[in-house]
């Protein structure tokens, strides 16, 4: 289903397709069903259209963490990013630096959920964020850092 639906939200002009890893198959340890998931998806997108795979990290551990984004790299995926926003929590710069050094340089990590303000995204930057994804962009850009997070 996230295959057909990759090849239908390109076709329909997408550039960038987002997917969610099957966190049920992660936390059983069953991560070739986790690296199908997110290679098929890779393979629908054809290079037409960056794919970010989300871990959700307000569910796993440092080290199903680190699990995920391996199996991402190994996918063949464009970034890494910590959340949907519909989960517990959003993104720490200690899952962002712990994200990129797993993932190293050649890959994309988009700190999404939790920055909140300017300091907050200096932070998550510093952790090695390559984007971010937010809700209080115009807080983070005019530099109100009044709505910070406790990072």
């Amino acid at each position: 289903v996230k295959a057909f639906e990759t090849k239908d939200a390109i076709a329909k002009g997408a550039d960038e397709v987002d997917m969610v890893i099957n966190i049920g198959a992660l936390k059983d340890k069953n991560y070739e069903l986790v690296y199908e998931d997110i290679k098929a998806v890779v393979d629908a997108a054809n290079k037409e259209a960056l794919v970010k795979v989300i871990i959700e990290t307000c569910y796993l551990t440092d080290e199903e963490k680190k699990i995920a984004c391996e199996l991402a790299v190994k996918a063949g995926t464009d970034y890494v990013k910590t959340s949907t926003g519909f989960g517990t929590g959003g993104s720490t710069p200690a899952d962002i630096k712990l994200m990129r050094e797993t993932v190293g340089e050649n890959i994309g990590v988009k700190a999404s959920g939790g920055v909140r303000c300017e300091d907050d995204a200096v932070k998550v930057i510093d952790a090695g964020a390559s984007r971010i994804g937010a809700s209080a962009s115009v807080a983070i850009v005019t530099g109100n850092n009044e709505s910070k997070s406790d990072y």
